[in-house]
């Protein structure tokens, strides 16, 4: 399937200009609008000038602007030709149709991680997990809800898995891992401050670093020895939206089921004896 030109922005977003990325950030934001406006008129609520918007569309390999406007187009049309209703949440929206583009919304942020996934990565990722001495999740803000479901999950399986939420004790634990350790980290952007701090941290002791984000040429990515994409196409305003939480919550469910492919048996055997320690939790 051909790469969508809202994914080429996902893709590049990192290597835009500062300028370029105010561009790309209202394009995300307003989709259907921006089918409609001219050069001047994208340039002008973008906050930057015609060139910078020419110089935008050429990055993403379109001709001109006119090429630019008609794949936005195409990729809206795709999804309205699917029969099923989408877009963003109106006011007059009844609550079916609420549902229904929530719904919509959820889905293609998993179908767009799919379409991501590489089996090779989720492979070599699970194997890095496997034969870890110990392996943490961490993230920030929301991300690090993501990340303590993740350690939660995995520890059902094997103790070596936990979670450090807080940033400075992410730093404190990253400089006392080994080599044969693991950071398993969750991050949309790959671009937070304390991200890229615990990540150097780790990598001055040598630990391998896993991260799940949606960006593949973002400053974590650059540092992550296995990167795990996610779908979900987030605009500025939709900081956590739930279906980029959905997509890193597939990643994790294949990451996880890979891993315990790796010994079904033991693991299975470690599952049972979590769900018999908390039979006594139940009512």
């Amino acid at each position: 399937m051909a790469e969508s030109v809202f994914e080429k922005i996902s893709r590049d977003y990192y290597e835009l200009t500062a300028a370029e990325k105010r561009t790309a950030d209202y394009v995300m934001a307003n989709q259907e609008r921006c089918q409609e406006l001219s050069i001047a008129e994208l340039a002008e609520l973008s906050g930057v000038a015609e060139a910078t918007v020419s110089r935008f569309c050429r990055r993403l390999g379109y001709k001109g602007f006119n090429a630019f406007k008609l794949a936005i187009a195409n990729a809206s049309a795709a999804g309205a030709d699917s029969g099923v209703l989408s877009g963003p949440v109106a006011e007059g929206d009844s609550v079916e149709e609420m549902c229904q583009k929530l719904y919509s919304a959820d889905q293609d942020a998993m179908f767009q991680t799919l379409e991501l996934v590489e089996p090779e990565k989720i492979r070599k990722a699970a194997d890095l997990l496997w034969a870890a001495g110990r392996v943490v999740c961490m993230g920030q803000g929301g991300s690090m809800l993501l990340a303590e479901v993740a350690g939660n999950l995995f520890a059902t399986v094997s103790g070596k898995f936990s979670a450090v939420s807080d940033s400075h004790s992410q730093v404190v634990t990253a400089v006392n891992m080994d080599p044969e350790d693991v950071i398993l980290f969750f991050s949309y952007s790959g671009a937070t401050r304390d991200m890229l701090d615990t990540m150097r941290a780790a990598k001055t002791r040598g630990v391998k670093l896993l991260l799940v984000t949606r960006f593949p040429k973002s400053p974590g990515a650059a540092l992550a020895d296995v990167t795990l994409l996610c779908g979900s196409n987030e605009g500025p305003l939709q900081l956590g939206s739930v279906p980029a939480k959905i997509a890193q919550l597939f990643l994790v469910d294949v990451l996880f089921s890979e891993y315990c492919r790796r010994d079904l048996k033991t693991c299975r055997q470690s599952r049972g004896r979590v769900a018999a320690a908390m039979e006594g939790k139940h009512l």
